[in-house]
């Protein structure tokens, strides 16, 4: 009993250390001049520039993640036609964003669609920047976060089995109509959980957007790079405003994760 009472002592000065403080810092930190300094420093243009282009990356990568992302849930689970080898390789390259460094991802994407680069040359000829614009920015984050809907609906298509969606198909029913009324509903909470984190994950993303944006101000910087050239440059107050914004909306997904999470269990 004092051993167990000791690990959830040790628990809680962890949490506080790690969460806690740094959370009541940011918070005074961006109150530091007033609420005229609050505001002032969220409400200036490269602030409202980088929540804005956080947004949009969000959204946009939010998106393509929930739709590939159990399409290809469903090729690795259900689909016959792709053999036992090539769907353990299909496996691997999923996994491949756990185990590369985010900012390594960001490199491979400019040395595959840089400026100075065949693919990237010809892209930008053609009028359509990729490194160092939003595009990029886009493909560095989905690089980052793909995995994490693949892995929330796999294990519940799994789960599930095959069977109800063979009875829909020998009564008749079409593929999309098998979906949604037969598959959907059981893997829904799952593919919402799989969205919280997606979001989560793209909101804090530093590494890979910072090589791939370049962080020019005004033009490619998202709330992160923001935070981090604010502290560079010892504007602390500012840092900590846009830090607090994204710290709201972390522990608001945090809330919405757990939500999610235990309707995911239930059902």
């Amino acid at each position: 009993m004092t051993i167990r009472r000791t690990w959830i002592g040790l628990t809680y000065i962890v949490f506080t250390l790690l969460l806690i403080i740094p959370l009541i810092e940011i918070f005074t930190g961006s109150w530091a001049d007033g609420w005229s300094g609050f505001i002032e420093g969220l409400t200036r243009k490269q602030s409202l520039h980088a929540l804005q282009m956080t947004a949009s990356i969000v959204v946009v990568v939010t998106v393509i993640n929930t739709v590939f992302g159990v399409m290809l849930a469903l090729y690795l689970v259900r689909a016959e036609w792709i053999g036992a080898r090539m769907k353990r390789l299909l496996n691997s390259i999923v996994d491949l964003p756990f185990a590369v460094s985010p900012v390594i991802g960001g490199l491979m994407i400019v040395l595959l669609l840089g400026p100075n680069t065949v693919i990237g040359a010809f892209f930008e000829d053609s009028g359509f920047k990729v490194v160092y614009a939003l595009p990029g920015m886009i493909l560095a984050s989905l690089f980052v976060t793909f995995p994490l809907m693949v892995r929330e609906v796999l294990p519940v298509l799994q789960e599930i089995g095959a069977q109800q969606e063979e009875a829909a198909s020998t009564l008749g029913a079409y593929s999309w109509y098998t979906f949604w009324k037969v598959t959907w509903p059981s893997i829904r909470w799952g593919v919402i959980y799989g969205v919280v984190l997606t979001v989560a994950r793209t909101l804090g993303e530093f590494g890979a957007v910072l090589v791939v944006s370049g962080n020019i101000m005004n033009k490619t910087q998202t709330a992160t790079t923001l935070v981090y050239q604010d502290v560079e440059n010892f504007n602390v107050v500012e840092a900590n405003g846009v830090a607090l914004v994204l710290a709201v909306f972390s522990v608001g997904l945090l809330l919405l994760m757990e939500w999610a999470k235990k309707r995911k269990e239930v059902h």
